[in-house]
């Protein structure tokens, strides 16, 4: 089944899952109506409290405070602890422990996927093309989630605007990789295009992940929105080559006080 979303602004400029908002969530994952933050979270870029983001904005959190992370197509995560924001390493996964810390991934096909236990007061923002999907990349920051105190049970993950089945075409050197590393269980995210090509499902192979790392079915969000579909909502790398990105931008609020 198909989650509700909810959309900000006209044209919108992002959207977002209010199931995972209901859990204390606040997050964004924006559309190209947004002034791409590529620049911005770019090594060295100007992203300070000076730029002007409506996502942000909508997410009530200061520019200068957002941590993102140079991404290699890894499957390293970075756990960031009481610091201010800004690069904070190499990694394809962030992890914040604490509310109130805003964390950002770029993507522009890849999948931005948001892991949160609220319970646990963990929340994390990975980036999983195919390389991080191969590698197991969600698994192994679920492990990590794990170790600081999360339950499977307890996770809730969303998947962000990315490239569908229906528009990823693979060649040889994405697919063997995978069924090395999967086995029959990666049938299943394969199909036949053309001799020497086949469309891949990463939206299947990052949920069967989520799920076999212990994440029940139903705590898993996908509006199944293509960017290669719907380029008059986002950016495509596939489609339009390099450039602008989209951003997925996640930070746990402090549960409001029950005392009087």
């Amino acid at each position: 089944m198909i989650p509700d979303i909810r959309w900000h602004g006209a044209p919108p400029t992002h959207l977002a899952y209010p199931a995972l908002e209901a859990v204390g969530v606040r997050h964004a994952f924006t559309t190209r109506h947004h002034e791409s933050l590529a620049g911005p979270l770019a090594p060295g870029g100007p992203f300070g409290a000076s730029v002007r983001s409506p996502a942000l904005a909508a997410l009530g959190i200061r520019a200068d405070a957002v941590c993102f992370a140079r991404q290699v197509h890894g499957t390293t995560a970075l756990v960031v602890q009481n610091r201010a924001g800004g690069l904070t390493g190499s990694a394809d996964a962030l992890i914040a422990t604490e509310p109130g810390q805003p964390l950002a991934i770029l993507t522009a096909d890849c999948l931005a996927v948001l892991l949160a236990d609220p319970a646990a007061r963990l929340v994390a923002a990975a980036h999983a093309g195919w390389r991080g999907t191969t590698a197991g990349l969600l698994g192994r920051l679920v492990e990590t989630l794990i170790t600081l105190g999360a339950r499977p049970e307890r996770l809730r993950a969303a998947i962000g605007p990315s490239i569908g089945p229906c528009c990823y075409e693979v060649d040889e050197p994405v697919v063997g990789p995978l069924r090395a590393a999967f086995g029959a269980a990666a049938d299943a995210w394969i199909r036949a295009a053309r001799p020497g090509r086949w469309w891949l499902d990463l939206w299947q192979a990052n949920a069967d992940q989520l799920v076999q790392a212990g994440l029940r079915p139903d705590a898993i969000l996908n509006a199944r929105l293509c960017t290669g579909c719907r380029r008059d909502l986002f950016f495509s790398y596939r489609k339009e080559g390099p450039g602008s990105r989209l951003a997925a931008l996640a930070v746990l609020i402090e549960p409001a006080s029950t005392t009087a």
